[in-house]
């Protein structure tokens, strides 16, 4: 099979972004950001992906899709969104970070994360080391936003990590990013990224994929 066509295997049967899944139209505006924000956050715990992304559209459902409203939430308003998603086992603590992340939004950035980007200059390795400075986001977690947001972020391109690249040669795929991001258009990217990760963590999803 060649390249071109395991591509366009891959992003049939896997090609949705995480943010996507959990209802996020992202654009380069505060609150798309702050809800990838928030997405970024459920998704570095030990909890599988599809519970996050279903927390993540819960917190908007229950009025917490900004970082004004998810201050003005109390603390067990947050928890019950988290358990209605079935995010129990973090549930508390998460609750705990993301009043706190939602805090450091407005006092670092005045509630709009396009300034974290011009604090860090456009500067990829900036923005990482800016994004660690939230409340459960760890360096893995700095992957997960700026894999999310290379759409709107050119800078942040190519952002595939190491599990996605691993997969990659897996499936027949460079495992090069450069050589990986110019199979197809900058603005898929990021969808590409997360096919890439669906099928590192799904064995029969890949097994498709190679089969396909």
């Amino acid at each position: 099979m060649s390249r071109d066509t395991t591509v366009r295997v891959l992003l049939e049967r896997a090609g949705r972004t995480y943010a996507a899944d959990a209802g996020i139209h992202l654009a380069d505006t505060p609150a798309p950001l702050y809800r990838l924000l928030v997405l970024t956050v459920l998704l570095s715990t030990r909890i599988s992906a599809d519970i996050a992304v279903a927390a993540a559209a819960e917190l908007v459902r229950s009025g917490m899709g900004t970082p004004e409203r998810m201050r003005a939430a109390t603390w067990q308003q947050r928890v019950d969104a988290l358990g209605r998603a079935h995010y129990k086992r973090y549930d508390e603590s998460t609750a705990t970070a993301l009043g706190e992340g939602a805090e450091l939004v407005r006092t670092e950035y005045r509630d709009d994360l396009r300034r974290l980007r011009g604090r860090a200059e456009q500067n990829p390795e900036r923005v990482r080391e800016l994004l660690t400075a939230f409340p459960r986001i760890g360096p893995v977690g700095a992957e997960i936003f700026c894999r999310e947001a290379q759409d709107l972020w050119p800078e942040l391109r190519p952002t595939l990590d190491g599990k996605a690249l691993d997969d990659a040669r897996a499936i027949g795929l460079p495992d090069d990013a450069d050589e990986l991001a110019a199979l197809v258009p900058p603005k898929q990217l990021a969808t590409l990224a997360s096919a890439l990760v669906r099928v590192a963590l799904d064995d029969d999803l890949a097994e498709e994929v190679r089969a396909a």
